[in-house]
């Protein structure tokens, strides 16, 4: 079953989106218009003029008058290519402004997506949105746009212009008009939806390839390689597919607007011939009037070479407006650190649709305690902590946090007040200062030396070439395991939750490393209410209480050593790691 994807703007949605981010450059929008119907216009003059050079020539007109002709004809194209070349260059400034800007915004509703969206949609979406849509239009913007829009303009000046040399050579080139319309009509509607279903193939590949790519160690435990890789396969033979099919339709389309040229320009030359003959019109008249209406094929030749680009770049669009048009979720209001009660119930959960994955489940933290969940694999202990820490809601239950639903309190405040850390940090490429103040922006020094100091960090901090201003993450120095997990910790300690959730966040130190991060993790969440996913058994006799878990439900419930003297599942599994 696919995931479910973010959701793609309409046509008018994001026709009004990008007209509202033009209008915010007034001067830019207008400069990129002039400069291109300059240089569209421009490009009526050699036709003109060549037509009035005819009858100059049938008239006798002297050298003089004909080498004036021809130096307004190099003139214009002078002016023209320069036109041409600055309109060029402001319209991609102005589009790549208001491309930034829009992407700017994509990230940042990204960013404040609902947890349960994102882990319901994936990373592959969002990959493909962000990159490859931008990219798309990006290449048309500096590439196939100004030609696009310099065409179309082209092809309305030059209509105009025929028209203004004789109406009866215009109506003559009309004839083309139903074929092309008729063409239109029957391209469009086909080939856009084969567009946006092409955006949208890609993001399910993405996503594909991004799953086999983050979870490859497991992929290769289980011997799963071919099933992930016929599984990319499939979704690529997809995406090919679907580029096939929009290029048939293209060369089709090709062919019923050569069909329609050729009706048109024989209709000019065909009452040209009848209006020079009845001396209604001159030969250079109908001159002209061949060569602006030859002069269409160019443009139009032009347009359908940059169709696909910019039809694609019209889906990526859609899709990027689609993530910016989501609503901000309301600003939290200030908040006030506190001890508060921590209530889960959950009658059901199950993952989209699947098998119930827990069931009857009643948890609650009392301030300042700390509980730990242990159990076998697939228990469904991580589960039930991300539903504590409001990343996913449940399929039937509720989360409170000192009476106030999660869902009441926001996405905002959640995350304010309950705070999750997982066996997976991330260290973000940049100084390692800024890399803490991820979680509280307002942070001294001293502060971010404290915490991480806090968390058994100091030995390695001092030993950093730069200290606090030393760069980490990728193209920087690379912490260890245990040190990004210790950092993850110091960015507890300084972002102050009301609750902290720990779901196996020393799972990743080893055996040599564990105790010191459990010590870590102990003084990080010193008088704070918290939940303990036990990856270590030392975890939960740490504990104030322990909830054992069995395919999805709690079967034991109580301290270390009640739980030893209850003689259960839990001394079993004492005994067994005691033995180990």
């Amino acid at each position: 079953m696919s995931r479910p994807l973010l959701p793609t703007a309409t046509a008018r949605e994001t026709w009004a989106v990008t007209r509202a981010e033009f209008a915010r450059l007034p001067g830019l929008s207008t400069a990129a218009a002039v400069l291109l119907v300059g240089a569209s216009a421009t490009g009526l003059v050699a036709p003109w003029v060549l037509g009035r050079l005819v009858d100059d020539v049938i008239a006798g007109a002297g050298t003089e008058q004909l080498l004036y002709r021809v130096a307004v004809i190099a003139a214009a194209a002078v002016v023209g290519g320069l036109l041409t070349a600055a309109g060029a260059a402001v319209f991609a400034r102005l589009g790549e402004t208001v491309l930034a800007r829009l992407r700017e915004r994509v990230v940042d509703r990204a960013l404040h997506l609902p947890s349960a969206t994102l882990e319901r949609v994936g990373t592959g979406d969002l990959v493909a949105r962000t990159g490859d849509d931008v990219a798309v239009v990006a290449t048309a913007i500096t590439g196939g746009g100004p030609l696009f829009v310099g065409a179309l303009l082209s092809i309305v000046l030059t209509a105009a212009g025929l028209f203004a040399l004789d109406w009866r050579l215009g109506l003559a080139g009309l004839a083309a008009a139903p074929g092309y319309a008729l063409a239109l009509r029957w391209y469009l509607p086909l080939s856009v939806p084969f567009y946006v279903k092409e955006r949208v193939a890609s993001s399910e590949r993405a996503q594909a390839m991004a799953g086999a790519l983050q979870g490859a160690a497991t992929v290769r435990a289980y011997r799963r390689e071919r099933e992930q890789t016929d599984l990319i396969e499939q979704r690529s033979q997809v995406t090919r597919d679907l580029a096939l099919d929009v290029f048939t339709i293209y060369t089709r389309f090709s062919s019923r607007i050569n069909r329609a040229e050729l009706i048109g320009l024989s209709a000019v030359l065909i009452a040209g011939f009848l209006l020079v003959r009845e001396d209604m019109a001159t030969v250079g008249a109908a001159t002209a009037a061949a060569l602006y209406f030859h002069r269409l094929f160019n443009p139009i030749g032009l347009l359908l070479m940059e169709a696909d680009t910019v039809l694609q770049a019209g889906a990526s669009l859609a899709r990027l407006v689609g993530v910016s048009s989501l609503p901000l979720p309301p600003e939290a209001a200030p908040h006030q650190p506190g001890q508060k009660r921590l209530e889960v119930t959950v009658a059901e959960h199950r993952y989209e649709g699947g098998p119930v994955v827990l069931a009857d489940v009643t948890l609650t933290l009392e301030p300042g305690e700390r509980v730990a969940l242990v159990g076998a694999s697939g228990a469904g202990k991580t589960t039930l902590a991300a539903i504590a820490a409001g990343i996913i809601p449940p399929s039937d239950g509720a989360v409170r946090l000192g009476g106030v639903p999660l869902t009441d309190l926001g996405e905002s405040a959640t995350r304010r007040r309950i705070a999750l850390v997982s066996q997976e940090v991330h260290v973000f490429a940049g100084p390692l200062a800024d890399d803490l103040r991820l979680a509280r922006p307002d942070a001294s020094d001293d502060e971010l030396t404290a915490a991480l100091e806090r968390t058994g960090s100091g030995a390695w901090l001092r030993a950093l070439p730069d200290g606090l201003a030393t760069h980490v993450g990728e193209g920087g120095h690379q912490l260890t395991a245990g040190q990004a997990q210790q950092l993850a910790l110091a960015r507890l300690i300084l972002a102050g939750p009301d609750v902290a959730v720990l779901d196996e966040a020393t799972a990743e130190a080893g055996s040599s490393g564990a105790r010191d991060l459990e010590r870590a993790a102990v003084a990080a969440t010193e008088g704070r209410t918290t939940l303990i996913v036990a990856h270590r058994l030392t975890q939960a006799a740490a504990a104030d209480r322990i909830l054992v878990m069995d395919e999805g439900r709690v079967v034991e419930e109580g301290s270390h050593e009640q739980l030893l003297a209850g003689g259960g599942r839990y001394a079993q599994l004492w005994k067994a790691w005691q033995t180990n």
